[in-house]
């Protein structure tokens, strides 16, 4: 063909034929994952950018394989309903021409974040199929515009909004935006938006900071943030020197007090009442707590005193399960319907209030016997109207309004209004009922038709293989390791506290439902609660998450150590976690659980060992013993799961011997020791690596011979001063160790909170990877300038 022929522009129906018989080809093709491209965003001379409007997510796909043939799951776990699959087989502008372009229509607002998927060790069958995975972030999505949202920098700016209609697309815009950034961090946001009305009426009723508002969960706090003057800075939440997934007293001065494991707002709130009171201020204080939170009993101490001293504070109930009673499912979920929306409204009108106060002081002036004859009228009234539950707190002495619908924004912006008005009444609860979001639109079947089934290479069995065989943490293998032993001994019982249950350890309670107990965020009540079905003769596994567990010390000393009751302590998400932060970091637990003079403490180093301590937790029956595991990924040792051997209590190990210098690590970390001998190896420095396993009891003739055999000692553990290495200096001290050759040394976190990041850079900031441990080794051995450029 000549170039003049070339040149020629051709018909739309050559063009067309050109374009079926390219797509002809490619389908007889077989997909690979290296196929499917994710370009970004082209620049065309038409102003397009190539691409359809609205948000689209688009990447080429040939042939006749599509998404839905994938399951609709390709980076998605669980499948995301919310896409549409559209394919049109030609798109074309004055600069580009797509070919068989395969789009996702994408409603940013139901967004589902996607899973990263890492290899292990893939299987032999999939190698010829699999390329390389395409990264999230070659994602392009368009945002939804927010024209309502963009005039607001500080919450004052709502006052601006009169109509109710502009509040509701605020709403939608904040949710819009919650769910942009979110999503392209692969993190859950239904949360989030459940509060978004609630946030906006908040707000534009009370006039923040001068009015206190408090959160006590950290996801209800997103559209506080972006409607506080941080929206700016949203995209970098959890992440390193960004915004916190908490509220936080050195963020911002519209988040007066610190969200921690929830269940503070509301007695933080209280105290700041107390000091305005005697203060002789104005302001108003706003608490909003959960239904999760109220399963702790410090909501209830706060409440009890709340009603006793009288002081006026607004307590707002966001009641996400539509009940008040702990077991939401054996109950009927609560409607929101007219008539209670009016009564509620009703309950806070200034009118109503100042009428059932003169009742009040009426019947006191016929006499006490009058009076309490109306309180309980007034009571059984009340108690007829409002859902079950609510004359609950009527009995601690606050005032109950409710229920009202969390995702009205016109009923929650009266009743507010109203409650604000409200002077020298005592504190008042507002209950609302928000509504998680559920996968909505999507009728995008996820399902494999019969029809549509492949060979056994299909790629239908390629998704089964990256969801079952890639990302497995140890809280799998333990739940795993923790049915095989259960299967076996029926006396064993698993007691779970902490906020939220991980999804393994939901294996455990679907197998075991009449030996599983989940206690919410009321870990005082689950260690005595596991010592009194210890006492019983059964064997409790008291799985709370480290950070959690620190509310249940008392609990743990005077309960369980003191005793000596055999209470098995999994101490889940240990040391560091991530973009959690010191929140939900656990680096305390190796200090105040080694201290106890009958707990038995242990830590393991691979996924292997920590099948064999559950095995040894089981063995146990005549003193508390606990372990700790990380809550990341497993180290990749161990193939399928077997039973656990127990180990000899206070038994460590020796992984690799060198001379001059000894690793002692305990925990997970050990790991890091064998890559830091690995370097040290390029130095033409030998090693030694030992697996403690045990902080207490120690291996004293483990410790006896590294001391001997070496000149420097180094003991590494992720956790705080006070723990495994200060055990170890104990012991060679008074041993005598100490006054012969042998040096010590140390690492440990530093004594600050390691504020929220990757868990790589938190590691990195804590002086703990594998180069750190090294470069200690390095200095120690005078080689100074050697560990700079290590370092380097």
């Amino acid at each position: 063909m000549s170039r003049a022929q070339r040149s020629t522009p051709r018909s739309k129906s050559q063009t067309g034929a050109r374009v079926a018989a390219a797509a002809t080809r490619e389908q007889q093709r077989p997909l690979t994952l290296s196929r499917l491209r994710l370009p970004r965003r082209r620049s065309c001379a038409c102003g397009g950018g190539g691409w359809p409007a609205k948000e689209y997510c688009k990447f080429q796909a040939f042939g006749r394989h599509s998404l839905r043939r994938m399951g609709g799951r390709y980076l998605h776990s669980p499948p995301a309903v919310n896409l549409i699959c559209e394919e049109s087989t030609f798109v074309r502008s004055t600069s580009c021409c797509l070919h068989s372009c395969l789009c996702l229509r994408c409603k940013t607002s139901n967004l589902k974040p996607c899973r990263t998927l890492v290899f292990n060790m893939p299987s032999r069958r999939f190698n010829r199929r699999l390329a390389a995975l395409p990264d999230v972030d070659d994602f392009f999505w368009e945002k939804d515009p927010t024209p309502i949202l963009d005039t607001i920098d500080a919450p004052i700016h709502l006052k601006n909004l009169s109509s109710k209609v502009e509040l509701k697309q605020l709403a939608g815009e904040v949710r819009s935006e919650i769910s942009f950034i979110m999503s392209r961090k692969c993190q859950p946001c239904n949360t989030g938006h459940s509060v978004v009305e609630l946030a906006i009426a908040i707000h534009y009723v009370f006039n923040a900071p001068m009015d206190k508002i408090l959160w006590d969960a950290g996801q209800h706090t997103y559209a506080h943030k972006i409607l506080t003057g941080r929206r700016s800075l949203f995209h970098t939440i959890k992440q390193r020197k960004g915004l916190s997934g908490f509220t936080s007293r050195f963020e911002s001065e519209y988040d007066p007090f610190g969200a921690g494991h929830g269940c503070n707002s509301l007695s933080a709130g209280l105290g700041m009442a107390v000091a305005r009171d005697l203060g002789g201020r104005k302001n108003r204080i706003v608490t909003v707590i959960s239904n999760w939170t109220t399963m702790a009993g410090q909501v209830y101490e706060a409440m009890g005193h709340a009603g006793f001293l009288d002081s006026n504070m607004v307590v707002i109930l966001n009641d996400s399960r539509h009940t008040l009673l702990p077991k939401a499912d054996s109950q009927s979920k609560m409607s929101i319907n007219a008539l209670s929306s009016a009564l509620s409204k009703v309950q806070s009108s200034k009118g109503f209030r100042k009428f059932r106060e003169a009742a009040k002081g009426l019947s006191k002036w016929f006499g006490k016997g009058m009076h309490e004859f109306a309180a309980k009228i007034d009571e059984y009234a009340r108690g007829m109207i409002g859902p079950h539950g609510a004359t609950l707190f009527e009995e601690l002495g606050l005032y109950y309004i409710g229920p009202i619908d969390g995702n009205n924004i016109d009923d929650l912006i009266c009743v507010l209004k109203e409650v604000s008005t409200l002077d020298s009444t005592g504190p008042v609860l507002v209950h609302v009922i928000t509504e998680n979001e559920k996968d909505s639109g999507g009728e995008f079947n996820s399902e494999i038709t019969p029809d549509e089934e492949g060979p056994p290479d299909s790629s239908q069995d390629i998704l089964k293989f990256l969801e079952n065989g890639l990302s497995r943490t140890y809280n799998d293998c333990f739940v795993e390791s923790l049915i095989a032993e259960a299967e076996n001994d029926k006396r064993i019982v698993v007691v779970h506290g902490g906020m939220g249950i991980d999804r393994s350890i939901q294996l455990f309670q679907s197998r075991f439902p009449d030996r599983f107990f989940d206690l919410g965020i009321a870990e005082q009540h689950a260690v005595t609660f596991s010592a009194g079905l210890a006492c019983g003769g059964l064997k409790p596994f008291c799985i709370i998450p480290s950070t959690f567990l620190q509310r249940a010390y008392d609990q743990i000393v005077e309960d369980v150590d003191m005793q000596k009751i055999p209470v098995r302590f999994a101490i889940t998400s240990a040391g560091l976690v991530g973009s959690e932060g010191p929140t939900n970091s656990g680096p305390f637990d190796i200090t105040f659980m080694s201290c106890l003079p009958n707990m038995i403490v242990m830590s393991p180093s691979n996924e292997d060992e920590l099948i064999d301590m559950v095995a040894t937790a089981a063995m146990v029956e005549d003193r508390p013993i606990c372990f700790r595991y990380p809550k990341g990924a497993i180290v990749g040792t161990s193939g399928t799961l077997a039973y656990g051997n127990p180990l000899e209590i206070g038994k460590g190990e020796i992984l690799a011997e060198g001379k001059e210098i000894a690793f002692l690590g305990y925990g997970e970390v050990v790991q890091r020791c064998l890559i830091a001998r690995s370097l040290l190896f390029n130095f033409g420095i030998q090693a030694t690596v030992a697996n403690a396993r045990f902080c207490k009891p120690l291996d004293i003739d483990l410790i006896r011979m590294l001391c001997q055999q070496h000149d420097f000692l180094i003991t590494v553990e992720e956790g705080t001063v006070g723990g495994f290495g200060s055990h170890v200096s104990q012991f060679i001290s008074l041993d005598g160790l100490l006054d012969g050759k042998i040096k010590w040394r140390p690492i440990v976190l530093p004594d600050r909170y390691i504020e929220h990041a990757s868990l790589t850079e938190q590691l990195d900031m804590a002086g703990l990877t594998a180069h750190h441990i090294a470069a200690t080794a390095l200095t120690l051995l005078g080689r100074h300038r050697d560990a700079l450029l290590l370092m380097k």
